[in-house]
């Protein structure tokens, strides 16, 4: 495995819930988050996530999410190369809305993808 592969997860292998120990990491921009995301989700957009690593917990399982899967991949590459071990989440919130998962708003209110 050289040091750009990144694992992949389909939605169905994806946890539901995060917190400290599992964080889904949403690398869109802010405008497509304000529109929904998964809830318990953390967001640092794409162009950010070398300035906020600080924020990110080595040692969680970390889960990274764009809308269809490109981006993040991106940015678990990135990630790889600075310690991390991100799995990136396939198909992103498309898949994610797709299987039927809850997308909210930052108010709690229903969001869209």
């Amino acid at each position: 495995m050289n040091d750009t592969d990144v694992p992949q997860a389909a939605i169905a292998d994806v946890p539901s819930t995060f917190g400290e120990a599992v964080v889904l990491l949403d690398v869109r921009e802010d405008d497509e988050w304000q529109r929904g995301h998964a809830p318990g989700a953390r967001h640092i957009p794409m162009g950010e996530v070398p300035a906020r690593m600080a924020e990110i917990d080595p040692g969680a399982q970390l889960f990274v999410m764009c809308h269809a899967g490109g981006r993040s991949q991106r940015v678990a590459q990135y990630l790889v190369r600075n310690g991390f071990a991100p799995i990136n989440v396939s198909g992103g919130m498309l898949a994610w809305a797709g299987a039927g998962r809850p997308v909210v708003t930052d108010g709690g209110n229903p969001g869209t993808v």
